[in-house]
């Protein structure tokens, strides 16, 4: 239910986070939006006012992006101090809605849509699902992503990867995604991706420098080599372009799944945090679509399905395949950080404690 002790209990949901993944001072500018938003700003109003589920709708994320475009362009020297730690308590909570007012203009867009962090290092999480996938069923893999933002996962098969000490993908490749390990590392079995495709609602097209601008305020200012590996795989995409289509979700799977395909390729459907963005009618549309193609899925034209979807509860990523045509039930294969600076592999979960979420923040397959 929408109020404001809900919006302003989505900041410390966020706060969580951010100490979960090593990132203090996000954190604090959390806690300090959290306790000290008020309705100087139409920005304030407007995310006091939230009328959805601050969570699933990631309000701080998108607040929290603007702010460091901000800092990115060098627009304020003041918010330039909060994202350096220099400010914290009261002083930051005080700071910050000094930094709203005077930015309201520049700050109410980030508010519109949801953030697109479209983060190369996701792909170290799901190359660990299409490695079971491989393992299961042919070598062979068509892989079909929603959600894609600009394209950067469709680069997993350009990508090099060191999952604990296991190499795969190019070894000249711009970008190396090396999580820190949590496990041994992986027996690889044969792996060729023979095609990305993907689509979103609205596609980003990276090579544009606004475009690459916006991306580079949604990664935390906490994680500079997380903005670095964005610029080297943007290079990527300018160099030899993926292939991503404007479409609805559900609109594009029932498509892709309606083509012919080919023998000893298994296709597989691939996303990454972003189930809670599309509408319930669209994942509905795709479960049923998974389900029919999975009932008419055979050894030699198998089909998958890969996600990497959060635990809200306990701050993880959780990596899970489903195959046919055996038609298992969904089986975890990892966890991993939001922006896969690690994974584990296996089904085992924090033993921490989580947080108490709202029934509607909950992300559901």
């Amino acid at each position: 239910m929408a109020s404001e002790e809900n919006n302003r209990g989505a900041f410390r949901i966020q706060e969580f986070y951010c100490r979960k993944m090593d990132a203090p001072i996000y954190a604090d500018i959390c806690a300090a939006l959290a306790d000290g938003l008020t309705r100087g700003s139409e920005t304030g109003r407007r995310a006091l006012h939230w009328p959805g589920e601050p969570t699933r709708d990631a309000l701080p994320l998108r607040l929290v992006g603007g702010l460091h475009a901000l800092v990115l362009a060098g627009s304020d020297a003041e918010l330039a101090e909060a994202f350096a730690g220099r400010l914290a308590g009261e002083a930051l909570q005080a700071a910050l809605d000094r930094v709203l007012a005077r930015n309201d203009a520049a700050l109410l867009p980030w508010l519109d849509g949801p953030p697109q962090t479209n983060e190369p290092g996701r792909s170290g999480a799901l190359i660990v699902g299409l490695i079971e996938v491989a393992r299961r069923h042919d070598p062979k893999l068509e892989i079909l992503e929603i959600g894609s933002s600009g394209g950067l996962n469709l680069l997993i098969d350009r990508y090099r990867f060191d999952l604990g000490g296991a190499l795969l993908g190019p070894a000249d490749s711009p970008v190396t995604i090396a999580p820190a390990w949590l496990g041994d590392p992986p027996a690889l079995p044969p792996l060729e991706i023979v095609s990305t495709r993907g689509c979103d609602v609205a596609p980003l097209d990276v090579t544009d420098p606004a475009v690459e601008a916006r991306l580079s305020a949604y990664v935390w200012a906490e994680t500079p080599m997380r903005l670095d590996r964005l610029r080297k795989a943007i290079a990527m995409v300018r160099a030899s372009g993926v292939d991503l289509a404007r479409a609805d979700a559900a609109d594009w799977v029932e498509a892709r799944l309606a083509e012919p395909q080919a023998e000893g390729v298994t296709r597989v459907l691939m996303h990454s945090v972003v189930w809670q963005y599309v509408p319930d009618a669209s994942t509905a549309r795709i479960r049923a679509a998974m389900e029919a193609a999975g009932a008419a899925a055979t050894p030699e034209r198998p089909l998958a399905w890969v996600a990497m979807e959060p635990d809200r509860a306990l701050g993880e990523q959780v990596v899970s395949v489903r195959t046919w045509p055996d038609g298992g039930p969904r089986m975890v294969v990892a966890t991993a950080h939001a922006h896969a600076a690690w994974v584990r592999p296996g089904a085992e979960r924090s033993s921490e404690q989580g947080i108490l979420l709202d029934a509607a923040a909950e992300v559901r397959l």
